[in-house]
């Protein structure tokens, strides 16, 4: 005969049950005609959900907790931070607020999503927090946590829990289906100016570039292309400078200078070092916002 549970084990198993019943009211399931995620309702009528996650359709439909679908609207979507934000007509689930103090390595995390209005969960622990970090496409974000956990694809855009059913973030697939949080303050920031503007503003160089050995071990960015109404333009830069340095530091590769354009580069001025015909020139350029398009 099967031993009764420890009353250790069953307190903590009704913990975690607590804790995934504490933000579940809050969970939708997100569709589309090629997709199944999740997301979470962030303030009345507004849904945040994993960028990534959400294709080009045109049709989003939320369905609630136990609720009934309904259409969905895209107000805005930033790669950078893998963030969309929806919006929703009628009743919507009660927002979400997030706790703000910082977790610890080790400590058990609930991501919760939704499949068709019925909660998903999983457990596993906290495997890394760390401190603010730039993304691969050249985003700011708050903080760096790892969930040692196993995601379903249906659930990526759900919440990141705590232990004590607090929200601390977005669970996202990373490299490697690694889960990783996109943390409450980044998730207010981000969604704040989506709801106002429908994006966030990227800096933009009006450039095409491509990298090019330089004597005697570097990298250069070579200008493939201009656009003729962007910043390049008006800095008098031409097709086949090269970029060899970036406010007097070395160009380490194309995918650095165009990191280096986040929401906080817009407006600002850089000095170009370039190799012109082999001759160097230095180019003021006032960074622009990228088009929309």
């Amino acid at each position: 005969m099967a031993e009764a549970m420890s009353p250790s084990l069953d307190e903590l198993s009704t913990a975690m049950a607590d804790a995934v019943a504490a933000v579940a009211g809050s969970v939708v399931a997100v569709q589309t005609r090629r997709s199944r995620s999740s997301g979470f309702a962030w303030r009345d009528g507004l849904i945040v959900t994993c960028e990534e996650a959400l294709p080009d359709d045109t049709d989003v439909t939320v369905v609630p907790p136990g609720g009934t679908a309904t259409r969905a609207t895209v107000v805005g979507r930033d790669a950078g931070t893998d963030i969309a934000l929806l919006r929703i007509d009628g009743a919507a689930p009660p927002p979400v607020g997030f706790d703000s103090a910082p977790v610890r390595p080790g400590a058990i995390a609930l991501a919760v999503g939704s499949s068709s209005g019925a909660p998903l969960a999983a457990a596993g622990v906290v495997s890394m927090s760390g401190p603010a970090w730039r993304s691969l496409r050249g985003s700011d974000i708050e903080a760096r946590i790892e969930l040692g956990l196993t995601l379903r694809r249906s659930a990526e855009g759900g919440l990141a829990v705590d232990a004590r059913g607090r929200a601390i973030g977005m669970c996202v697939f990373g490299p490697r289906r690694r889960v990783l949080v996109i943390p409450g303050a980044t998730i207010d920031r981000v969604a704040s100016q989506l709801a106002a503007h429908g994006r966030v503003p990227r800096g933009y160089l009006g450039l095409g570039l491509q990298p090019v050995k330089i004597e005697p071990e570097g990298i250069g960015a070579m200008v493939m292309a201009v656009d003729r109404d962007g910043p390049a333009t008006a800095a008098g830069l031409r097709q086949g400078d090269v970029i060899v340095a970036w406010n007097g530091a070395p160009v380490k590769s194309v995918h650095a200078v165009l990191r280096a354009l986040g929401p906080g580069s817009v407006g600002t001025v850089v000095t170009l070092s370039l190799r012109r015909a082999g001759e160097p020139v230095e180019a003021p350029l006032t960074i622009g916002e990228r088009p929309a398009d």
